[in-house]
């Protein structure tokens, strides 16, 4: 069994085949996904698609490229939310310097209270980060002095230091189908170097499908195809690397139940 601990069901690009594209990752060996909120304010569209299939559960929360347009978002609406028995983390949340779509003094705001929501739920925190590496470290060390609080940093593509850091205050590195891609050596080399229980696989889908399907539109039963390279990367067999994977993936997301076949 492998999970996709990160994908958009609630995208446009699944509208017209969501049972379809649910059920080709189900068969693929994909035995369960989080749908990724972007939105508070849309968290009802997220929800709705958790409900409807037993293999996907979700999270809440404010994408950095929305945070100025949630800032009213209370840290008492995210915990509020996220007692839905499908909510099993907070996010996605964080920095991304490499758009700027948002003020990066909302982004930071928005990040905090995030934060403050996971620490307080005991949820992880979904971590967006790009071309922010110093500000993020600054902030996760920041915060973490506060009081300790699970998160991931997701479809990772940041700099050693950063994945280093987030390792040394507990975090979980995930990769996406950018490790597959042929000029990603660098982000191979880091990988390797990641403690084996803090590794997670996604998707990110619809986007950055792996190869072989680089450019088209991506889907959660092709997080088989990253896991395959993570695990030539790491040095290990497939088997292993689903074990490992999705071993970490229910520690991290501790709230959702573990299918009874997993549970022995």
């Amino acid at each position: 069994m492998l999970v996709d601990s990160h994908c958009h069901l609630d995208f446009p690009d699944f509208a017209e085949e969501r049972a379809a594209i649910v059920a080709r990752a189900v068969a693929a060996g994909i035995g369960r996904m989080v749908t990724i909120s972007t939105r508070v304010k849309r968290f009802q569209q997220v929800i709705e698609i958790a409900e409807s299939f037993d293999e996907v559960y979700c999270s809440v929360g404010t994408h950095p490229h929305n945070a100025a347009e949630e800032l009213d978002v209370t840290v008492e609406a995210l915990v509020q939310l996220s007692a839905h028995p499908k909510v099993v983390a907070i996010g996605e949340a964080g920095l991304d310097y490499f758009y700027d779509h948002a003020p990066r003094d909302a982004q930071a705001q928005g990040f905090r209270t995030h934060i403050a929501a996971a620490r307080e739920t005991g949820l992880p925190l979904v971590i967006h980060a790009r071309d922010a590496d110093s500000d993020m470290a600054d902030i996760l060390e920041d915060e973490t002095g506060k009081g300790a609080f699970s998160f991931v940093l997701h479809c990772f593509s940041s700099g050693r230091r950063l994945a280093e850091i987030g390792v040394a205050l507990g975090g979980y590195v995930s990769f996406s189908g950018i490790v597959t891609f042929k000029n990603s050596a660098e982000l191979r080399a880091i990988a390797a170097d990641v403690p084996h229980d803090r590794l997670l696989v996604e998707t990110d889908a619809p986007y950055l499908a792996p190869i072989p399907f680089r450019g088209k539109r991506n889907e959660p039963a092709y997080v088989a195809h990253t896991a395959k390279v993570l695990a030539e990367t790491i040095g290990v067999s497939g088997a292993e690397i689903a074990a490992v994977t999705t071993d970490n993936f229910f520690r991290l997301f501790s709230k959702m139940p573990r299918p009874t076949a997993l549970s022995a």
